[in-house]
């Protein structure tokens, strides 16, 4: 997605929570706050947007939206069971209706055969109980990895989320 794509599902994205009265959160590992960027790039965002937790390191994951090291140790950062932990714990940190997670492998180096660099798993959590995670595999450089996981977990939360 180009910059202006990004702003515009971001725009409609706000437009969904504020109808709603609701809010999002986000925790962000490989993005690095790219998601909460976007978000917050949209003027009024605060209506909408509660906070945003970089949680680059294990240690950050655990501390601050109570993942477990259990977990950690047995799936790895890059996982169905971190990214739910992560959204979960965010969502209830936040006190948001929605909220998102992202953990992957951007790149250039700690990809494996399985875990390649580009997987990106992503946690999607509301307070109505609702818990999804997904992982896709993107090419490209760095950037361009961070860029698509940031887009897909975007459209992904607008979709499943807020357009029904």
């Amino acid at each position: 997605m180009t910059d202006n794509e990004l702003t515009q599902l971001s725009t409609r994205i706000g437009q969904l929570l504020l109808a709603r009265n609701a809010s999002v959160t986000t925790a962000e590992s490989c993005t690095g706050g790219w998601v909460a960027k976007v978000l917050t790039d949209i003027a009024g965002s605060s209506a909408w947007f509660q906070r945003g937790f970089v949680t680059y390191s294990d240690t950050a994951k655990q501390q601050m939206i109570g993942v477990t090291a259990q977990s950690l140790a047995q799936f790895g950062a890059v996982s169905s069971q971190v990214v739910s932990e992560m959204a979960l714990g965010a969502l209830h940190e936040a006190g948001s209706q929605y909220a998102v997670s992202v953990s992957g492998i951007a790149g250039p180096d700690g990809g494996s055969e399985e875990k390649p660099v580009g997987t990106v798993w992503f946690g999607f959590a509301s307070v109505s109980g609702e818990v999804l995670t997904l992982v896709r595999c993107f090419s490209g450089d760095r950037e361009a990895v961070r860029r698509q996981a940031t887009g897909w977990v975007l459209q992904t939360l607008h979709d499943h989320f807020l357009r029904n």
